[in-house]
Protein backbone atom coordinates (compact mmCIF):
# COMPACT_ATOMS: atom_id res chain seq x y z
CA UNK A 1 0.00 0.00 0.00
CA UNK A 2 2.70 2.34 0.58
CA UNK A 3 4.41 1.96 -2.94
CA UNK A 4 1.24 3.18 -4.03
CA UNK A 5 0.87 6.22 -2.16
CA UNK A 6 4.29 7.11 -2.58
CA UNK A 7 3.75 6.60 -6.51
CA UNK A 8 0.90 8.45 -6.42
CA UNK A 9 2.35 11.32 -4.39
CA UNK A 10 5.69 11.53 -6.51
CA UNK A 11 3.18 11.41 -9.61
CA UNK A 12 0.97 14.01 -8.04
CA UNK A 13 3.68 16.77 -7.15
CA UNK A 14 5.81 16.08 -10.75
CA UNK A 15 2.47 17.17 -12.37
CA UNK A 16 1.87 20.16 -10.21
CA UNK A 17 5.10 21.66 -10.56
CA UNK A 18 4.48 21.16 -14.21
CA UNK A 19 0.70 22.60 -14.35
CA UNK A 20 1.74 25.35 -12.25
CA UNK A 21 5.40 26.69 -14.06
CA UNK A 22 3.24 26.02 -17.74
CA UNK A 23 0.20 28.09 -16.90
CA UNK A 24 1.06 30.00 -14.33
CA UNK A 25 4.67 31.27 -15.18
CA UNK A 26 5.91 29.79 -18.37
CA UNK A 27 2.72 30.56 -20.31
CA UNK A 28 0.78 32.53 -18.04
CA UNK A 29 -1.60 34.42 -21.22
CA UNK A 30 -2.12 30.11 -22.10
CA UNK A 31 -1.02 31.93 -25.60
CA UNK A 32 -0.48 27.89 -26.84
CA UNK A 33 -3.78 26.48 -25.27
CA UNK A 34 -5.70 29.28 -26.60
CA UNK A 35 -4.68 28.68 -30.50
CA UNK A 36 -6.05 25.42 -30.60
CA UNK A 37 -9.74 27.13 -29.15
CA UNK A 38 -11.30 27.47 -32.92
CA UNK A 39 -14.96 27.91 -34.28
CA UNK A 40 -16.09 28.59 -30.80
CA UNK A 41 -20.11 28.60 -30.42
CA UNK A 42 -19.62 31.49 -27.51
CA UNK A 43 -17.70 34.88 -27.37
CA UNK A 44 -15.18 34.16 -24.82
CA UNK A 45 -14.18 37.11 -22.16
CA UNK A 46 -10.10 36.00 -22.48
CA UNK A 47 -9.68 38.34 -19.23
CA UNK A 48 -12.56 36.25 -17.38
CA UNK A 49 -11.66 32.80 -18.28
CA UNK A 50 -7.80 33.17 -17.36
CA UNK A 51 -8.57 33.99 -14.05
CA UNK A 52 -11.46 30.98 -14.14
CA UNK A 53 -8.57 29.18 -15.51
CA UNK A 54 -5.85 30.21 -12.58
CA UNK A 55 -8.62 29.36 -9.86
CA UNK A 56 -9.43 25.91 -12.08
CA UNK A 57 -5.08 24.90 -11.71
CA UNK A 58 -4.84 25.70 -8.13
CA UNK A 59 -7.95 24.00 -7.07
CA UNK A 60 -6.88 20.91 -8.59
CA UNK A 61 -3.67 20.61 -7.36
CA UNK A 62 -4.96 21.38 -4.05
CA UNK A 63 -7.18 18.23 -4.87
CA UNK A 64 -4.45 15.85 -6.27
CA UNK A 65 -2.07 16.25 -3.29
CA UNK A 66 -5.10 16.81 -0.34
CA UNK A 67 -6.13 13.74 -1.87
CA UNK A 68 -3.38 11.40 -2.29
CA UNK A 69 -2.66 12.55 1.19
CA UNK A 70 -5.66 11.29 2.71
CA UNK A 71 -4.65 7.87 1.75
CA UNK A 72 -2.22 7.24 4.31
CA UNK A 73 -4.42 4.42 6.87
CA UNK A 74 -0.77 6.18 9.27
CA UNK A 75 -2.39 9.51 9.28
CA UNK A 76 -5.85 8.34 9.29
CA UNK A 77 -4.70 6.24 12.67
CA UNK A 78 -2.41 8.99 14.24
CA UNK A 79 -4.13 12.23 13.60
CA UNK A 80 -7.82 11.87 12.34
CA UNK A 81 -8.11 15.34 12.92
CA UNK A 82 -5.96 15.94 10.46
CA UNK A 83 -7.30 13.41 8.09
CA UNK A 84 -11.20 15.16 8.49
CA UNK A 85 -10.07 18.63 7.46
CA UNK A 86 -7.88 17.49 4.96
CA UNK A 87 -10.42 15.60 3.85
CA UNK A 88 -12.58 19.04 3.56
CA UNK A 89 -10.03 21.02 1.60
CA UNK A 90 -10.35 18.00 -0.92
CA UNK A 91 -13.49 18.42 -1.32
CA UNK A 92 -13.89 21.90 -1.66
CA UNK A 93 -11.19 21.29 -4.01
CA UNK A 94 -13.38 19.56 -6.07
CA UNK A 95 -16.38 21.48 -5.95
CA UNK A 96 -14.29 24.39 -6.90
CA UNK A 97 -12.20 22.64 -9.92
CA UNK A 98 -16.02 21.39 -11.29
CA UNK A 99 -17.63 24.87 -11.11
CA UNK A 100 -14.87 26.46 -12.42
CA UNK A 101 -14.70 23.52 -15.30
CA UNK A 102 -17.78 23.84 -15.91
CA UNK A 103 -17.61 27.66 -16.65
CA UNK A 104 -14.66 27.16 -19.24
CA UNK A 105 -16.84 23.80 -20.35
CA UNK A 106 -18.59 25.91 -23.55
CA UNK A 107 -14.95 26.82 -24.43
CA UNK A 108 -13.36 23.68 -24.94
CA UNK A 109 -11.24 22.80 -27.86
CA UNK A 110 -13.29 20.65 -30.13
CA UNK A 111 -16.36 22.42 -29.64
CA UNK A 112 -19.89 21.54 -28.05
CA UNK A 113 -19.12 17.38 -28.48
CA UNK A 114 -16.27 17.99 -25.92
CA UNK A 115 -18.39 20.60 -23.71
CA UNK A 116 -20.51 17.85 -23.49
CA UNK A 117 -17.55 15.50 -22.17
CA UNK A 118 -15.90 18.19 -19.95
CA UNK A 119 -19.23 18.53 -18.07
CA UNK A 120 -20.21 14.69 -17.95
CA UNK A 121 -16.75 14.48 -15.94
CA UNK A 122 -17.72 17.50 -13.67
CA UNK A 123 -21.22 15.66 -12.71
CA UNK A 124 -19.43 12.21 -12.32
CA UNK A 125 -17.03 13.95 -10.23
CA UNK A 126 -18.95 15.75 -8.19
CA UNK A 127 -21.28 12.47 -7.46
CA UNK A 128 -18.85 10.07 -6.56
CA UNK A 129 -17.41 12.99 -4.45
CA UNK A 130 -20.62 13.55 -2.38
CA UNK A 131 -20.95 9.88 -1.95
CA UNK A 132 -17.52 9.24 -0.43
CA UNK A 133 -18.51 12.04 2.02
CA UNK A 134 -21.95 10.47 2.65
CA UNK A 135 -20.71 6.88 3.32
CA UNK A 136 -18.16 8.44 5.78
CA UNK A 137 -20.81 10.21 7.58
CA UNK A 138 -22.83 7.12 8.16
CA UNK A 139 -19.65 5.46 9.38
CA UNK A 140 -18.90 3.13 6.14
CA UNK A 141 -15.53 3.01 5.97
CA UNK A 142 -14.36 1.12 3.12
CA UNK A 143 -17.11 2.41 1.06
CA UNK A 144 -15.93 5.40 1.84
CA UNK A 145 -12.68 4.46 0.94
CA UNK A 146 -14.02 3.16 -2.42
CA UNK A 147 -15.81 6.27 -3.85
CA UNK A 148 -12.66 8.79 -2.53
CA UNK A 149 -11.15 6.06 -5.45
CA UNK A 150 -13.74 6.69 -8.08
CA UNK A 151 -13.01 10.07 -7.07
CA UNK A 152 -9.62 10.98 -6.78
CA UNK A 153 -8.78 9.32 -10.69
CA UNK A 154 -10.80 12.50 -11.59
CA UNK A 155 -8.40 14.78 -10.51
CA UNK A 156 -5.63 13.26 -13.33
CA UNK A 157 -8.14 13.66 -15.90
CA UNK A 158 -6.17 16.52 -17.51
CA UNK A 159 -2.63 14.98 -17.40
CA UNK A 160 -5.13 11.77 -19.21
CA UNK A 161 -6.18 14.26 -21.81
CA UNK A 162 -2.73 15.53 -22.69
CA UNK A 163 -0.83 12.35 -22.55
CA UNK A 164 -3.76 10.75 -24.83
CA UNK A 165 -3.96 13.68 -27.19
CA UNK A 166 0.14 14.15 -27.31
CA UNK A 167 0.48 10.82 -28.52
CA UNK A 168 -2.54 10.11 -31.19
CA UNK A 169 -1.45 14.30 -32.44
CA UNK A 170 2.22 13.91 -32.74
CA UNK A 171 2.49 10.06 -32.90
CA UNK A 172 -0.22 9.16 -35.42
CA UNK A 173 -0.41 12.70 -36.92
CA UNK A 174 -4.21 12.89 -35.88
CA UNK A 175 -5.75 16.24 -36.81
CA UNK A 176 -5.43 17.85 -32.92
CA UNK A 177 -9.32 18.19 -32.53
CA UNK A 178 -9.98 15.12 -33.20
CA UNK A 179 -6.98 13.60 -30.54
CA UNK A 180 -8.65 15.99 -28.23
CA UNK A 181 -12.04 14.60 -28.47
CA UNK A 182 -11.25 11.05 -28.55
CA UNK A 183 -8.35 12.19 -25.73
CA UNK A 184 -12.05 13.33 -23.41
CA UNK A 185 -13.96 10.66 -24.39
CA UNK A 186 -11.55 7.59 -23.66
CA UNK A 187 -10.32 9.78 -19.97
CA UNK A 188 -13.85 9.34 -19.06
CA UNK A 189 -13.66 5.44 -19.53
CA UNK A 190 -10.14 4.99 -18.41
CA UNK A 191 -10.91 6.94 -15.03
CA UNK A 192 -13.77 4.51 -14.71
CA UNK A 193 -11.01 1.26 -15.60
CA UNK A 194 -8.29 2.46 -13.48
CA UNK A 195 -10.47 3.51 -10.07
CA UNK A 196 -12.15 0.44 -10.27
CA UNK A 197 -9.00 -1.87 -10.80
CA UNK A 198 -7.70 0.27 -7.98
CA UNK A 199 -10.68 -0.95 -5.90
CA UNK A 200 -10.12 -4.40 -6.69
CA UNK A 201 -6.03 -4.92 -6.39
CA UNK A 202 -4.67 -2.63 -4.05
CA UNK A 203 -7.87 -2.36 -2.12
CA UNK A 204 -8.86 -5.49 -1.91
CA UNK A 205 -8.35 -6.02 1.78
CA UNK A 206 -10.87 -4.26 4.17
CA UNK A 207 -9.31 -1.53 6.20
CA UNK A 208 -9.25 -2.29 9.79
CA UNK A 209 -8.46 0.32 12.17
CA UNK A 210 -9.44 0.09 15.90
CA UNK A 211 -9.76 3.16 16.79
CA UNK A 212 -11.92 4.07 14.11
CA UNK A 213 -14.12 1.15 15.34
CA UNK A 214 -14.04 1.52 19.01
CA UNK A 215 -15.31 5.50 18.30
CA UNK A 216 -18.25 4.34 15.99
CA UNK A 217 -19.06 1.35 18.59
CA UNK A 218 -19.10 4.26 21.20
CA UNK A 219 -21.22 6.66 19.13
CA UNK A 220 -23.86 3.73 18.31
CA UNK A 221 -24.06 2.71 21.97
CA UNK A 222 -24.61 6.03 23.61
Amino acid sequence: MKKYLYLSIAISVIYIVYVISTNLIIDPQATHFLSNKKNLNYHMNVSVWLIVLYIHVISACLGMISGAINFSTKILQKNRKLHRINGYLYLLSVSVACLTSGYMAPFATGGRINSIGFNMMNIIWLVVTITAYVQIKRKRINQHRNWMVRSYVYCYTNMFIQVITFALYNGFGIHYDISYTIAVYVTILLNFIIAEVIIRKVFRVPTQIKSIKKEITSNLTN
